[in-house]
C-alpha cells in the first residue's frame, strides 16, 4: 500500500512518473518525457532527482551544440508582422571549419609585407631561427589546445572557454580579455596592412598627405594610414554588423587569393631557375638608389654624339650641365646596375646567409668597394634607400610573431563545427604544419633568389615601388599585390567577427561585472555593443599607424594567451584530474611546459616592457575578478592545484606542533542562533576579523538541537545565514554547523573535531551569556561552564567577550587604551592579543597598558622594573602599572600564581635584579609563615567539611548555597568585628562556604581596582579564573565572574591554553 501511495504521488495522478533531468539540453519540452517505471519500484524515490539510464543516453544522443551568440541567425521578414524565423548555420567539417580559417589567418599580412625584409635584415640563418621558434611555440600550443578541446564539449567562446574552464574564472577572464585585445589589435594590423598595400603599391596617387621633402615622407605615410585606416575600419564594421553570413561568403574568395598568391610565389621561384625576371636595381658606389625620379641607371648618356646628363644627374647635382657642382659621393663613385632577382642558381644565397642590422636612417648598402665622401651630412636628402626603423633581432621576433597567430581561428568558431572534438585538433595541427613548411621554404627561397639590398628595401623603392615579394612571383607582380590586399581584408573581417563574440562570451559568463552590457545584442544574437567596443579599440591601433609598432603589441597578448593554454594542459595532466580524459592522446605535460617556457621567452625577447605591461593588465583583471567577480565553480585546474597544495601543506603541518614564534590564535568562534536561524551576536565576527587581520584559521561553528535527518534543511539555512553574516563582517574563514541531540554535546563535538590535521583551532571565542540570571533554564549557563572545562581539558585558549554587541564594527576608534590586567601568567596570551588587535585599523590608535597586582609583601618598584624589561625584550610598547591590593584576601592560588609570574619574568629577563627585594622578603618572613599555616589549616578544615558533606544526612543547601554580591555584603557586615581579630584557632570553625566568601571578596576588590583604573578603556582584558572542580559551585563561579566584570563596558576574559605563545627570542 505504501509503494502504491508513493507511486501515485510521484506520477501526479496519470500513472506515468515524470522525470526532471539536470543534464544537458534539458529544455522545457523535455520535461514531459515519460518512462515506464513498472519494474523500477525499488528506485522510485531516486527518480525524482536522478534520470533513468535509458533516458539519459537518449538525451546525449540527441545533443545539439547550442552556441552563445556565435551562430548566425538570419531573419526572414516575409511581411510586416510576420513571425521572425531563425535559420541554423550549416554545421562545418574539419577542412572548411578549421583548416581553411587557420590557414587564412596564419598566412597574412606579415608574409606579404615584411617577410622579405626580415630575411634580408636577419639573414637566412637567423630568420630560420625566428620562424622555427615561433612555429614551435604555436605547434606546442596547438597540441595542448587539442588536448583541452577534446576533453569534453567545447561550446561557443573557443579558446576563452577552454582556458576559463581549465584555469578558473580569474585566469579565464584575464586571459580571455588579453586574447580579445590581441584579436582586436590583429584587426587593426590587418587593416593597416590593407591600407599600406593600397597606398604604396596599388594607387600611390590616392594619398591625401604628400611629402614635399624626403624627411617628411614617413609622417605623410602615417597620416594617410590613419585617415584611410579609419575609413576602412568603419566599412568593415558595417559589413560585420549587417551579417556574418556575408563575411563567411567572402571568406572563401579571400582564401582563394591567399592560395593563389602562395602558388604564384612558388611558380616564380621555379621560373627563376630558367628565366629570372628583369627587375634592375641601381647602385651608386655600394649604395642602393630609390628608382622613382629616373628611368636610366647612368650619370650621362650619348645622344647624337653629344654627351648629355640624365635625370639621375639632376638628383645629385645643382643643374643639368656637365660642369654643375655635384654631391661629393656622386662624383667619386660610379653607377652600376644589378639584377634584383638573380635567380635560384645564382649563388646569392651565400651573401644573404648573415644579418645586416642597423639604426634608423642607415643606408642600404651592398658588400662591394666604394670611395667614401668626406662630408656625409647631405646623404639624408639624397634618393638613397635607408632603414626606416632601427632593426635588431628581438624586434624582428615581435614583428614576425603575428604571422603565426591564427591558430585559434578554428576553435573560436567551435559553435559552428559538426564535431569540434575531432575537427579542432586535426585542422589546427595540419594548418600549422602547412604554414610552417611554407614559411621555412620562403625564408630559403627569398634568400636564394633575391638580391640582399632588395630584400632590405622594405617598400620596394629600388624597383620602382613594386612589392618586393611581387617581383618574385609569376606570372605578374599584381597577382601578389591583389592577393595580399584581399587576404588582409579577409583577415581583418575575421578579426572583427571573432573579437566581439569572444567579448560577448566573457560578458555572458558574468565574471567581469562592468562588461555585462556587452553580452547583449540584436534580436538574432549579434553582439552589437561588443562590436562597437571592438571598433573603438581597433581604432586606437590604427591611430598608431605603423604596422611595425602594432605587431609587437598583439604578439604580447597572443603569447600570454598561448602561455596559459599550455599551463592549463600541463596542470590538468600533472594533477590527474578524474575528468581529464582527452580523446587526443598525443600530448605530454613536458611538451606543455616547453611551450609555456617558449611563450614566456618570446614575450621578453620581442619586447620586455610590452611583456611587463601585458602581464600587469592580466594581473589587474585577475585581481578585479577575484575581488568583484561572481563566484563560479567550473571544476578548474587551479582549484585542483589548490587542493593538492592544501593536502601537501596539511601533511607537513601534521609533522610537528608550531613553534612559539609561529603561534597565532587559530579561532573556533562559537555562535548562538535565534529562532529564525540568524546570528545573535554578529559583532563577535567583527571582533574575529579585527583580531585575525585576515591571517590564520577561523572556523565559525554553531549547534542546532535535534537530529540531522529532521533538521538537515535547517542546518543548510543556518550555514547560509552564518556565511552571509561572515561576508557582511568581512570575516574570512570556514563555517561549520552541527546538529546534535543537545547543545552541550554539539559544542563539545566542535571543540574536539573542528579543523583538519595541522589546521586545527587552538583558541575558542564565545560571547558571555548576558542574561543568565534571568534565564528560566539553567542549562544555558551550565553549558557555558562545561565549554570552559572542555577547552581547558583540550589545552585550548579561551576568549569570552562581554557586552560583545557594543564592540566596534568597522568604525575606527579614537585614541584610547587597551588595558591588560595580568594577574595570572597564562603563556603570554594576554600580551599577544592587544598587539594583534593594534594591527587592525579599528584599534590602531589605541595604546596598550598593562596592570599587575602586588601584594603587601611584594616589592612593587622592582616588579615594575622587571615587567618593563620583560616587555622590552618582547618588543611590545606598553605602559606598565603595578597595583597594590590593600587587603590580602585574594582568591585561592592568586598569590602563588603571581609569584610564578614574577619568577617567570625574572627567568626570562636574566636581569639579576632580584637581590634588591631580599630585605623586603625577610621583613615579611614571619607574616608569610603565618599565612602558610593559616592556609594549611584552612585547607584541612575545608577537606574535613567536604568529607562530612558526602554523608546523606547533610542538607545540600549549606553546600550549594549561591553567593551573590548582596549576600556577601550582609555576611561581611555581620562578621566585620570577628574577621578583624581572627586568630589561627578561629579558622577551625570556618564553614565550607566561607571559601566562597573569600572568592567573592577577591572579585569585589579586583573589580573596584579595575573599574577605578580602566573605566574609560576601549577594551579590558582580564585573566579568567578556572571553573571549580566540584560542579556544585558552578553558580557561585558565574556570580564571581559577573562581579569581577561589573561596571565595565567591553571586557575580554582570557584563559590560556597551557603553553607559551610569546617569546623574547628571535
Amino acid at each position: 500500500a505504501l509503494i502504491i501511495e508513493k507511486s501515485l504521488r510521484l506520477t501526479g495522478g496519470d500513472g506515468n512518473p515524470r522525470e526532471s533531468s539536470p543534464f544537458i539540453n534539458n529544455a522545457d519540452d523535455d520535461k514531459g518525457t515519460l518512462y515506464d517505471g513498472k519494474n523500477m519500484a525499488l528506485f522510485e524515490e531516486e527518480m525524482d532527482s536522478n534520470p533513468m539510464v535509458s533516458s539519459l543516453l537518449n538525451k546525449l544522443a540527441n545533443y545539439t551544440n547550442l552556441t552563445q551568440g556565435v551562430r548566425e541567425h538570419e531573419e526572414a521578414d516575409e511581411d510586416e508582422g510576420a513571425k521572425k524565423q531563425t535559420v541554423k548555420s550549416p554545421q562545418m567539417g574539419t577542412f572548411i571549419g578549421v583548416y581553411l580559417p587557420c590557414l587564412q589567418n596564419i598566412l597574412g599580412v606579415i608574409l606579404f609585407l615584411r617577410m622579405t625584409w626580415i630575411v634580408g635584415t636577419a639573414g637566412i640563418l637567423e630568420s630560420f631561427i625566428i620562424v622555427s621558434m615561433c612555429c614551435s611555440c604555436t605547434m606546442l600550443t596547438a597540441i595542448s589546445m587539442s588536448a583541452i578541446a577534446t576533453n569534453g564539449v567545447v561550446p561557443a567562446g573557443g579558446s576563452y572557454y577552454m582556458i576559463s574552464r581549465s584555469l578558473g574564472p580569474e585566469f579565464g577572464g584575464a586571459v580571455g580579455l588579453c586574447f580579445y585585445l590581441g584579436t582586436t589589435f590583429a584587426g587593426a594590423m590587418y587593416i593597416l596592412g590593407t591600407i599600406e598595400i593600397l597606398l604604396t603599391y596599388i594607387v600611390p596617387s590616392a594619398a591625401i598627405f604628400k611629402a614635399e621633402e624626403k624627411a617628411q615622407e614617413a609622417d605623410a605615410l602615417l597620416n594617410n594610414m590613419r585617415v584611410y585606416g579609419t575609413c576602412c575600419l568603419t566599412l568593415m564594421a558595417l559589413v560585420v554588423f549587417v551579417g556574418v553570413k556575408y563575411v563567411n561568403k567572402l571568406a572563401l574568395v579571400f582564401l582563394a587569393c591567399v592560395v593563389l598568391s602562395i602558388l604564384a610565389i612558388y611558380a616564380g621561384v621555379i621560373k627563376t631557375i630558367f628565366e629570372p625576371p628583369i627587375f634592375p636595381v641601381c647602385l651608386l658606389g655600394n649604395r642602393t638608389l630609390q628608382n622613382h625620379g629616373f628611368d636610366k641607371c647612368m650619370k650621362t648618356e650619348i645622344i647624337d654624339n653629344v654627351t648629355v646628363t640624365t635625370k639621375l644627374w639632376s638628383l645629385f647635382c645643382k643643374g643639368s650641365e656637365l660642369n654643375a657642382s655635384c654631391n661629393e659621393y656622386f662624383t667619386l663613385n660610379n653607377v652600376t646596375e644589378i639584377q634584383g632577382i638573380p635567380g635560384l642558381t645564382s649563388g646569392v644565397i651565400s651573401e644573404n646567409m648573415w644579418g645586416s642590422y642597423g639604426p634608423a636612417g642607415m643606408l642600404v648598402e651592398k658588400a662591394m668597394p666604394s670611395v667614401p665622401a668626406s662630408d656625409a651630412s647631405q646623404d639624408k636628402h639624397m634618393p638613397y634607400v635607408v632603414n626606416d626603423i632601427t632593426a635588431f633581432f628581438t624586434l624582428l621576433v615581435g614583428i614576425y610573431f603575428p604571422s603565426v597567430t591564427g591558430i585559434m581561428a578554428g576553435s573560436n568558431r567551435s559553435g559552428d563545427l559538426r564535431d569540434a572534438q575531432r575537427s579542432i585538433p586535426i585542422g589546427t595541427i595540419l594548418a600549422i604544419a602547412t604554414t610552417t613548411i611554407i614559411y621555412l621554404s620562403c625564408v630559403v627561397m627569398f634568400g636564394a633568389c633575391i638580391e640582399g639590398v632588395l630584400l632590405r628595401d622594405k617598400f620596394g623603392d629600388s624597383v620602382k615601388g613594386n612589392l618586393v615579394i611581387g617581383t618574385l612571383s609569376w606570372p605578374s607582380p599584381w597577382v601578389i599585390v591583389i592577393g595580399s590586399f584581399f587576404s588582409c581584408c579577409g583577415a581583418g573581417l575575421q578579426s572583427l567577427t571573432g573579437a566581439p563574440r569572444l567579448l560577448q562570451a566573457i560578458a555572458r559568463d558574468g565574471i567581469v561585472p562592468f562588461l555585462e552590457v556587452f553580452g547583449h545584442g540584436k534580436a538574432n544574437g549579434e553582439p552589437t555593443w561588443a562590436l562597437l567596443l571592438t571598433a573603438v579599440i581597433c581604432e586606437s591601433g590604427i591611430l598608431i599607424a605603423s604596422l611595425d609598432a602594432v605587431a609587437p603589441i598583439l604578439s604580447m597578448f597572443f603569447l600570454m594567451c598561448y602561455l596559459f593554454v599550455n599551463l592549463a594542459c600541463a596542470l590538468q595532466t600533472l594533477l590527474r584530474t578524474p575528468n581529464w580524459r582527452p580523446r587526443f592522446k598525443y600530448y605530454h605535460w613536458t611538451l606543455s611546459f616547453l611551450g609555456m617556457s617558449l611563450c614566456l621567452a618570446l614575450m621578453f625577447i620581442s619586447s620586455w616592457y610590452y611583456a611587463l605591461v601585458a602581464m600587469l593588465i592580466a594581473g589587474c583583471i585577475y585581481k578585479y575578478i577575484e575581488y568583484r567577480g561572481a563566484e563560479k565553480e567550473w571544476g578548474d585546474g587551479i582549484r585542483g592545484l589548490s587542493l593538492n597544495a592544501a593536502r601537501y601543506a596539511l601533511i607537513r603541518l601534521e609533522e610537528a606542533p608550531p613553534h612559539t614564534k609561529n603561534w597565532r590564535p587559530q579561532l573556533l568562534v562559537l555562535l548562538n542562533l535565534d529562532s529564525e536561524l540568524s546570528v545573535k551576536h554578529p559583532r563577535l565576527l567583527s571582533f574575529t576579523t579585527q583580531l585575525k587581520a585576515g591571517k590564520g584559521l577561523t572556523i565559525v561553528g554553531s549547534v542546532l538541537e535535534g537530529t540531522f535527518l529532521s533538521r538537515e534543511s535547517d542546518a543548510k539555512r543556518a550555514e547560509q545565514s552564518i556565511k552571509s553574516a561572515m561576508a557582511a563582517e568581512k570575516t574570512k574563514g570556514f563555517c561549520h554547523v552541527v546538529v546534535s541531540s543537545n547543545l552541550r554535546d554539539g559544542f563539545s563535538h566542535l571543540i574536539q573535531s573542528a579543523g583538519l590535521g595541522g589546521m586545527k583551532h587552538n583558541s575558542v571565542l564565545m560571547a558571555w551569556p548576558t542574561n543568565w540570571k534571568q534565564s528560566s533554564d539553567p542549562q544555558s549557563w551550565k553549558n557555558f561552564i562545561e565549554t570552559i572545562r572542555e577547552t581547558t581539558a583540550a589545552h585550548q585558549a579561551l576568549l569570552v567577550a562581554k557586552n560583545v554587541d557594543s564592540f566596534p564594527h568597522q568604525e575606527r576608534l579614537a585614541e584610547g587604551t587597551i588595558d591588560v590586567w595580568w594577574i595570572v601568567h597564562d603563556g603570554g596570551l594576554l600580551m599577544l592579543l592587544p598587539f594583534l588587535l593594534q594591527q587592525h585599523k579599528v584599534w590602531r590608535k589605541c595604546k596598550m597598558r598593562i596592570f599587575t597586582v602586588a601584594q603587601l609583601d611584594d616589592n612593587s618598584i622592582q616588579m615594575k622594573k622587571d615587567l618593563q624589561m620583560f616587555l622590552y625584550h618582547l618588543r611590545l610598547n606598553a605602559e606598565v602599572e603595578v597595583v597594590e591590593m590593600v587587603r590580602r584576601w585574594m582568591f585561592r592560588g592568586i598569590r602563588i600564581i603571581t609569584d610564578e609570574s614574577r619568577s617567570s619574568i625574572r627567568r626570562k629577563n636574566q636581569s639579576g635584579a632580584h637581590g634588591s627585594a631580599v630585605n623586603n622578603q625577610n621583613a615579611h618572613l614571619d607574616d608569610d609563615k603565618q599565612d602558610e599555616v593559616a592556609q594549611l589549616i584552612h585547607d584541612r578544615n575545608t577537606a574535613s567539611h567536604a568529607a562530612l558533606n558526602d554523608k546523606p544526612d547533610v542538607s545540600p543547601e549549606r553546600v550549594h548555597m549561591t553567593w551573590t554580591k548582596d549576600k556577601f555584603c550582609t555576611e561581611r557586615n555581620r562578621n566585620r568585628d570577628h574577621s578583624a581579630n581572627m586568630a589561627v584557632r578561629d579558622l577551625f570553625s570556618m564553614k565550607p562556604n566561607q571559601s566562597n566568601v573569600r572568592c567573592m571578596h577577591t572579585a569585589i576588590k579586583l573589580n573596584e581596582v579595575v573599574a577605578n583604573k580602566s573605566q574609560g578603556a576601549h577594551l579590558v582584558l582580564l585573566n579568567m579564573p578556572g571553573p571549580p572542580k566540584n560542579r556544585g559551585g558552578d553558580e557561585n563561579y558565574m556570580e564571581f565572574l559577573e562581579v569581577l566584570m561589573e561596571g565595565l563596558n567591553r571586557v575580554l576574559l582570557v584563559r590560556g591554553g597551557g603553553r607559551e605563545v610569546i617569546t623574547i627570542y628571535s
